[in-house]
Protein backbone atom coordinates (compact mmCIF):
# COMPACT_ATOMS: atom_id res chain seq x y z
CA UNK A 1 0.00 0.00 0.00
CA UNK A 2 1.27 3.73 -0.88
CA UNK A 3 -0.15 7.29 -0.06
CA UNK A 4 0.89 9.83 -1.83
CA UNK A 5 1.60 13.54 -0.54
CA UNK A 6 2.33 16.06 -2.76
CA UNK A 7 4.84 14.64 -5.43
CA UNK A 8 6.47 11.83 -3.30
CA UNK A 9 4.83 8.75 -2.53
CA UNK A 10 4.50 6.75 1.39
CA UNK A 11 5.06 2.58 0.83
CA UNK A 12 3.31 2.20 3.87
CA UNK A 13 3.85 -1.78 3.13
CA UNK A 14 7.33 -1.24 4.81
CA UNK A 15 7.11 0.47 8.42
CA UNK A 16 10.44 0.76 10.45
CA UNK A 17 9.46 0.80 14.30
CA UNK A 18 12.23 2.44 16.57
CA UNK A 19 10.28 2.05 19.16
CA UNK A 20 11.48 -0.45 22.21
CA UNK A 21 9.43 -3.07 23.35
CA UNK A 22 8.52 -3.07 27.16
CA UNK A 23 9.03 -6.11 29.26
CA UNK A 24 8.53 -7.25 32.63
CA UNK A 25 12.15 -8.33 34.29
CA UNK A 26 15.75 -6.97 34.45
CA UNK A 27 15.88 -6.89 30.33
CA UNK A 28 14.13 -4.50 29.92
CA UNK A 29 16.14 -1.00 29.41
CA UNK A 30 16.42 1.16 32.44
CA UNK A 31 16.89 4.28 33.88
CA UNK A 32 16.62 6.54 36.24
CA UNK A 33 17.13 4.65 39.48
CA UNK A 34 14.28 2.39 39.26
CA UNK A 35 13.07 -1.20 39.68
CA UNK A 36 13.04 -3.03 35.96
CA UNK A 37 8.83 -3.04 35.26
CA UNK A 38 6.78 -5.70 36.26
CA UNK A 39 4.56 -7.46 34.02
CA UNK A 40 2.18 -10.71 36.54
CA UNK A 41 -0.72 -11.89 36.42
CA UNK A 42 -3.72 -10.61 38.38
CA UNK A 43 -4.29 -12.79 41.25
CA UNK A 44 -8.09 -12.11 43.26
CA UNK A 45 -8.51 -14.85 46.17
CA UNK A 46 -7.78 -18.48 43.85
CA UNK A 47 -8.01 -16.51 40.57
CA UNK A 48 -4.35 -16.16 38.75
CA UNK A 49 -4.98 -14.74 35.52
CA UNK A 50 -3.18 -17.01 33.96
CA UNK A 51 -4.47 -19.45 31.10
CA UNK A 52 -1.41 -22.47 32.12
CA UNK A 53 -2.40 -22.26 35.49
CA UNK A 54 -6.18 -22.71 35.04
CA UNK A 55 -8.14 -19.25 34.14
CA UNK A 56 -9.70 -18.85 31.03
CA UNK A 57 -7.76 -15.94 30.11
CA UNK A 58 -4.67 -14.63 30.59
CA UNK A 59 -5.02 -11.36 32.86
CA UNK A 60 -1.56 -9.00 33.70
CA UNK A 61 -1.11 -6.51 35.91
CA UNK A 62 1.71 -3.90 34.78
CA UNK A 63 3.56 -1.53 36.25
CA UNK A 64 6.32 0.19 34.95
CA UNK A 65 7.16 4.19 34.92
CA UNK A 66 7.11 6.02 30.70
CA UNK A 67 10.24 7.79 31.59
CA UNK A 68 12.23 5.43 33.04
CA UNK A 69 11.12 2.04 30.66
CA UNK A 70 11.32 2.49 27.04
CA UNK A 71 10.14 4.78 23.97
CA UNK A 72 7.95 7.14 25.47
CA UNK A 73 6.70 10.62 24.23
CA UNK A 74 6.30 13.73 27.15
CA UNK A 75 5.38 17.35 26.70
CA UNK A 76 6.09 19.96 28.38
CA UNK A 77 4.03 19.44 31.32
CA UNK A 78 6.65 17.02 32.42
CA UNK A 79 8.64 20.34 33.57
CA UNK A 80 5.59 22.53 34.89
CA UNK A 81 4.00 23.07 38.16
CA UNK A 82 0.71 23.17 36.41
CA UNK A 83 -0.49 20.01 34.66
CA UNK A 84 -0.66 18.97 31.00
CA UNK A 85 -1.50 15.99 29.45
CA UNK A 86 0.89 14.87 26.32
CA UNK A 87 -2.59 12.82 25.54
CA UNK A 88 -4.46 16.10 25.13
CA UNK A 89 -1.03 18.12 23.52
CA UNK A 90 -0.22 15.63 20.86
CA UNK A 91 -3.41 16.19 18.18
CA UNK A 92 -1.36 15.09 15.32
CA UNK A 93 -0.01 12.13 14.11
CA UNK A 94 2.21 12.21 10.68
CA UNK A 95 5.39 14.08 10.28
CA UNK A 96 8.00 14.84 7.77
CA UNK A 97 11.16 13.99 9.55
CA UNK A 98 14.80 13.78 9.21
CA UNK A 99 16.96 10.89 10.26
CA UNK A 100 20.72 11.80 11.25
CA UNK A 101 23.56 9.75 13.19
CA UNK A 102 25.79 12.04 15.34
CA UNK A 103 28.47 11.29 17.74
CA UNK A 104 28.32 12.99 20.44
CA UNK A 105 31.41 14.84 21.26
CA UNK A 106 33.94 15.13 24.36
CA UNK A 107 32.16 18.55 26.42
CA UNK A 108 34.42 18.62 29.95
CA UNK A 109 33.72 15.61 31.80
CA UNK A 110 30.45 14.64 29.44
CA UNK A 111 29.59 13.53 26.21
CA UNK A 112 27.01 16.54 24.47
CA UNK A 113 25.48 16.68 20.95
CA UNK A 114 26.14 20.62 19.99
CA UNK A 115 24.36 23.05 18.28
CA UNK A 116 27.48 23.09 15.68
CA UNK A 117 27.08 19.20 15.20
CA UNK A 118 22.97 19.85 14.31
CA UNK A 119 23.86 22.66 12.01
CA UNK A 120 26.02 20.10 9.87
CA UNK A 121 23.77 17.75 10.19
CA UNK A 122 20.69 19.44 8.82
CA UNK A 123 21.97 21.97 6.31
CA UNK A 124 18.99 24.14 4.95
CA UNK A 125 16.84 20.94 5.75
CA UNK A 126 13.02 22.01 7.44
CA UNK A 127 11.67 18.97 9.08
CA UNK A 128 8.61 18.99 11.47
CA UNK A 129 10.27 15.94 13.26
CA UNK A 130 14.06 15.31 14.36
CA UNK A 131 15.34 12.06 14.96
CA UNK A 132 18.81 11.19 16.55
CA UNK A 133 20.92 8.07 16.97
CA UNK A 134 23.62 8.35 18.48
CA UNK A 135 26.94 6.51 17.81
CA UNK A 136 28.07 4.16 18.84
CA UNK A 137 25.21 2.22 17.82
CA UNK A 138 24.79 -1.01 19.34
CA UNK A 139 22.23 -3.15 19.90
CA UNK A 140 22.79 -3.14 23.66
CA UNK A 141 20.77 0.04 23.78
CA UNK A 142 17.74 -2.11 23.73
CA UNK A 143 18.72 -3.31 26.99
CA UNK A 144 20.99 -0.90 28.37
CA UNK A 145 20.46 0.13 32.47
CA UNK A 146 21.43 3.52 32.08
CA UNK A 147 21.66 4.80 35.78
CA UNK A 148 24.26 6.57 36.99
CA UNK A 149 26.59 6.42 34.06
CA UNK A 150 26.32 9.89 33.09
CA UNK A 151 24.85 9.35 29.09
CA UNK A 152 25.67 11.79 26.44
CA UNK A 153 23.13 15.03 25.97
CA UNK A 154 21.77 18.08 24.59
CA UNK A 155 23.23 21.13 25.36
CA UNK A 156 20.64 24.40 25.22
CA UNK A 157 22.01 25.91 22.70
CA UNK A 158 21.53 22.99 20.72
CA UNK A 159 17.94 22.70 22.05
CA UNK A 160 17.24 26.29 21.07
CA UNK A 161 18.94 25.80 17.29
CA UNK A 162 16.34 22.89 17.17
CA UNK A 163 13.89 25.77 18.09
CA UNK A 164 14.92 28.39 15.44
CA UNK A 165 14.72 25.41 13.05
CA UNK A 166 10.82 24.58 13.74
CA UNK A 167 11.49 21.19 14.75
CA UNK A 168 8.42 20.65 16.72
CA UNK A 169 9.62 16.86 17.50
CA UNK A 170 12.32 15.47 18.97
CA UNK A 171 13.01 11.70 19.33
CA UNK A 172 16.41 10.88 20.28
CA UNK A 173 17.58 6.94 21.31
CA UNK A 174 18.97 8.42 24.93
CA UNK A 175 17.24 8.35 27.74
CA UNK A 176 17.13 12.01 28.30
CA UNK A 177 18.04 15.17 26.06
CA UNK A 178 19.58 15.95 29.28
CA UNK A 179 22.38 15.78 31.72
CA UNK A 180 21.35 12.64 33.89
CA UNK A 181 22.38 14.88 36.95
CA UNK A 182 22.63 18.44 36.52
CA UNK A 183 20.56 19.71 39.70
CA UNK A 184 17.26 20.01 37.95
CA UNK A 185 18.01 22.35 36.14
CA UNK A 186 16.88 20.70 32.56
CA UNK A 187 18.09 23.06 30.37
CA UNK A 188 17.61 21.52 27.18
CA UNK A 189 14.13 20.44 28.10
CA UNK A 190 13.40 24.30 28.62
CA UNK A 191 15.35 25.49 25.78
CA UNK A 192 12.97 23.58 23.47
CA UNK A 193 9.53 23.94 25.10
CA UNK A 194 10.56 27.68 25.35
CA UNK A 195 9.01 27.67 28.90
CA UNK A 196 11.11 31.34 29.29
CA UNK A 197 8.95 32.93 26.19
CA UNK A 198 6.45 31.71 24.33
CA UNK A 199 5.41 28.31 25.36
CA UNK A 200 6.02 25.53 22.59
CA UNK A 201 2.73 23.46 23.81
CA UNK A 202 2.10 21.02 21.18
CA UNK A 203 5.86 20.33 20.96
CA UNK A 204 7.07 16.72 22.21
CA UNK A 205 10.12 14.99 22.97
CA UNK A 206 10.81 10.83 22.42
CA UNK A 207 13.41 9.46 24.37
CA UNK A 208 14.30 5.81 24.76
CA UNK A 209 14.18 5.24 20.40
CA UNK A 210 15.96 2.97 19.05
CA UNK A 211 17.34 3.41 15.29
CA UNK A 212 19.01 -0.11 13.51
CA UNK A 213 21.90 0.65 11.67
CA UNK A 214 20.08 -0.55 8.50
CA UNK A 215 17.73 2.42 8.23
CA UNK A 216 19.79 5.31 6.53
CA UNK A 217 20.46 8.86 7.46
CA UNK A 218 17.30 10.72 5.53
CA UNK A 219 13.65 11.86 5.04
CA UNK A 220 11.26 9.88 6.01
CA UNK A 221 7.42 9.77 6.68
CA UNK A 222 7.05 9.46 10.93
CA UNK A 223 3.76 8.22 12.50
CA UNK A 224 4.13 9.20 15.82
CA UNK A 225 1.56 7.53 18.23
CA UNK A 226 1.25 6.91 22.28
CA UNK A 227 -0.96 5.14 24.38
CA UNK A 228 -4.00 7.61 25.50
CA UNK A 229 -2.72 8.33 28.76
CA UNK A 230 -3.64 11.67 30.55
CA UNK A 231 0.04 12.13 32.06
CA UNK A 232 2.80 14.27 31.03
CA UNK A 233 4.28 11.68 28.99
CA UNK A 234 3.20 8.05 27.77
CA UNK A 235 4.79 5.15 25.92
CA UNK A 236 5.00 5.35 22.06
CA UNK A 237 5.51 4.22 19.68
CA UNK A 238 7.66 5.89 16.43
CA UNK A 239 7.03 4.39 12.77
CA UNK A 240 9.00 5.23 10.11
CA UNK A 241 8.18 4.99 6.76
CA UNK A 242 10.09 5.56 3.41
CA UNK A 243 9.32 8.68 0.81
CA UNK A 244 9.47 7.48 -2.95
CA UNK A 245 10.03 10.50 -5.06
Amino acid sequence: MKAKIKNDFIDLSKPLDISIPLRGDASNVNAWYVEPPIITPHVDGDFVGKVSEGASTNFNRIQFSPHAHGTHTECVGHITKDFHSVNQRLKHYFFLAEVITIAPEKYQDDFVISRKQLQYALGNKKREALVIRTLPNLKDKLAKHYSNTNPPYLLEQAAEYLVTKGVEHLLIDLPSVDKEKDGGALLAHHAFWNTQGKVRYSATITEFVFVPNAIKDGKYFLNLQMAPFENDASPSRPVLYNIED
